[in-house]
C-alpha cells in the first residue's frame, strides 16, 4: 500500500495540473492563443533558466556518469529503429508509417520529464544528461524517419532535413544545459540579483507548461484514426519500457537515473510531433491522436511503472 500511496503521489499532481489546465480552457479562461504562447515562453526562456540554474550548481566532475548517457544515447537509437520496423512490417496504411513511428518512439523527455522527475526526486539530478544524450536524437531521427516516409521524396525534403539538424544546434533547451555544464565546470557563480532572477523565471517552468499542455489539448481529435494510434499509444507507454527498463534495473541504475530513463522511454508523445508530421507531409491527424492518447494514458501507466520501480527498490 506505501508502494501505491506513494506511486499516486508521484505521477497524478502532474495530471490533475494538465485537467485544470483543460478546465480552465473548456471554461474560456484560457484559449489555444495562449496554450501555444505558454508553450513558446517554456521553451525558449523558462525550461532552459531551470536547467542551467539546477546544472550550474551541481558538480558535474563528481556526479557525471558516462556509462549513463551512453545507455540513453544507444537506447534512444535502437528503440526509434525498432518502432520503425515495426510501423514498416505491420501498419498496412504506408502513409501512416512515417507519422506512427515517430509518434510511437518519441516521447515528452524536456517538459514532463523534468516535471515528472522533479516531482519524485526533489530536484531533476542527472535528468539532463539524459536529455542531452536523447533530445537530439529525438529530433534528428524523427526527421529522417519522415522525410524517408513522406509521400514527396523532394529537394524540399531534404532542406528540412538540414535546417532540422541546425534548429537542433540552435535549441533552448539544449543551450540552457550546455551553458550549465560549462558553468559548473569552471565553478562560475552569478551575481545574487541574476541568479535569484533567474531561480524565479525557472520555477515557473513546470506549472505553466503543465496548465498549458492541459490548455492545448482537444479531446475530439481522438476519434479518427484510433486503431493504429491505440497500437502506437501501446507501444510509447508499455512496449518500449516494457523492453528497456529490466535492461537499466540489470544495470544498476537506481533513484533520478532510473527514472530519468522511465520518462525517457514512457513519458507521452511530444506535442513536437504533430508538428513536424504536418510540415513534411505525413499523417499529421494519427500523429495527434497519439498524442492525446498517451497523454490520457500516461497517468495510468507512468503510476504502474512507478509502483513497479518502487516496489522493486530501485527508486
Amino acid at each position: 500500500m506505501e508502494n501505491f500511496i506513494f506511486s499516486i503521489n508521484s505521477t497524478m499532481p502532474i495530471f490533475l495540473v494538465i485537467l485544470l489546465g483543460y478546465v480552465l480552457k473548456m471554461k474560456k479562461f484560457l484559449t489555444e492563443e495562449f496554450a501555444d504562447m505558454a508553450n513558446k515562453f517554456c521553451f525558449n526562456i523558462a525550461l532552459p533558466l531551470m536547467l542551467y540554474q539546477d546544472i550550474s550548481k551541481t558538480n558535474v566532475r563528481e556526479e557525471m556518469d558516462i556509462r549513463f548517457f551512453l545507455f540513453c544515447l544507444i537506447v534512444t537509437i535502437i528503440m526509434f529503429m525498432l518502432v520503425w520496423c515495426i510501423a514498416k512490417l505491420f501498419v498496412k496504411d504506408k502513409t501512416m508509417v512515417g507519422a506512427f513511428a515517430q509518434a510511437g518512439a518519441r516521447g515528452s523527455a524536456a517538459i514532463l520529464g523534468v516535471a515528472f522527475v522533479e516531482n519524485i526526486c526533489g530536484d531533476i539530478g542527472m535528468t539532463a544528461l539524459m536529455i542531452v544524450a536523447s533530445v537530439p536524437f529525438f529530433n534528428m531521427l524523427s526527421v529522417i524517419i519522415l522525410v524517408c516516409e513522406a509521400p514527396s521524396k523532394s529537394n524540399e525534403n531534404i532542406n528540412k532535413i538540414k535546417s532540422s539538424i541546425i534548429n537542433i544546434a540552435k535549441n533552448p533547451i539544449i543551450i540552457g544545459i550546455v551553458l550549465g555544464l560549462i558553468a559548473s565546470l569552471v565553478e562560475l557563480r552569478l551575481p545574487v540579483i541574476i541568479d535569484r532572477s533567474f531561480d524565479y523565471v525557472g520555477r515557473t517552468a513546470t506549472p505553466i507548461a503543465l496548465i498549458a499542455i492541459g490548455a492545448g489539448f482537444n479531446v475530439k481529435e481522438a476519434i479518427a484514426r484510433l486503431k493504429p494510434a491505440i497500437g502506437a499509444s501501446f507501444i510509447k507507454l508499455i512496449g518500449l519500457p516494457m523492453l528497456f527498463l529490466p535492461i537499466a534495473v540489470k544495470m544498476g541504475f537506481r533513484d533520478a537515473e532510473m527514472v530519468s530513463i522511465l520518462v525517457m522511454l514512457a513519458a507521452p508523445t511530444t506535442v513536437s510531433s504533430y508538428v513536424m508530421a504536418k510540415s513534411m507531409n505525413n499523417d499529421h491527424v494519427l500523429a495527434s491522436n497519439v498524442i492525446v492518447l498517451t497523454t490520457l494514458l500516461a497517468s495510468v501507466t507512468l503510476t504502474a511503472w512507478v509502483f513497479i520501480l518502487r516496489t522493486l527498490g530501485v527508486i
